[in-house]
């Protein structure tokens, strides 16, 4: 549900948010790219390699398009990812995996709340960002590989499955803080999130999808969540 932003100050702010939203969404892609380029160093097959070198290059395509729809609006993308590079330094640094199969299940799972997190937020927007935000959301399928290894691994070390499903719990928890984080640093963003009624109900109910939704990646991988 789009809230309101008509007038010239209500403009301004909300101007203020988009550059906000698209800015977080970059800068969130391109270190979706690093560490899943530097997570394919560490697989234990070729294939394995390929295929997550495959889902980073998927998002530094996404990158690209936004750091282009950006320029093509007039902003700079660098002052515009800028804010939030000491907050996803320091999620990272709190969520940084000890095993492959934890950093795989971080690439799947928190990665994928934090997508559905910013799809819940261009549904606040007009629709030519929204759709700028959607595309760069969609990670063409690319991930789905991540499944079938999670459960071959549970498979092979069925002792592997509570410790990953901690790990799982522990991410959404993150996940949800960092994004809570985001907006609560930047007032035109949060704004636009809670609204000018400031509608906490509706943010509970964001914040319930989101967790639903993890629940089906995480029992899509044979893990409870």
């Amino acid at each position: 549900m789009a809230h309101e932003h008509s007038g010239t100050a209500k403009d301004a702010d909300y101007q203020a948010a988009i550059t906000d939203l698209l800015g977080v969404l970059a800068y969130g892609e391109l270190t979706a790219f690093t560490r899943m380029a530097a997570d394919s160093d560490l697989a234990p097959t070729l294939r394995l390699k390929a295929d997550l070198a495959g889902l980073a290059a998927v998002e530094y395509r996404q990158f690209t398009h936004l750091i282009d729809r950006m320029r093509e609006m007039g902003l700079e993308p660098e002052a515009a990812m800028q804010p939030f590079v000491a907050t996803f330094e320091a999620f990272h640094e709190r969520t940084a995996p000890r095993t492959w199969l934890e950093s795989l299940l971080k690439a799947y799972v928190g990665d994928g709340i934090a997508k559905d997190f910013y799809r819940e937020m261009a549904a606040l927007v007009d629709p030519g960002t929204e759709s700028v935000m959607n595309q760069a959301l969609e990670d063409e399928g690319a991930s789905v590989f991540i499944v079938d290894v999670i459960r071959d691994g549970i498979r092979k070390d069925p002792s592997e499955a509570g410790r990953l499903a901690l790990w799982g719990r522990r991410l959404l928890g993150e996940a949800l803080s960092h994004g809570q984080e985001v907006a609560a640093q930047r007032p035109a963003m949060s704004a636009l999130l809670i609204g000018a009624d400031a509608d906490l109900v509706e943010l509970g109910e964001i914040f319930t999808r989101l967790t639903e939704k993890h629940q089906e990646r995480m029992a899509a991988v044979g893990l409870s969540a």
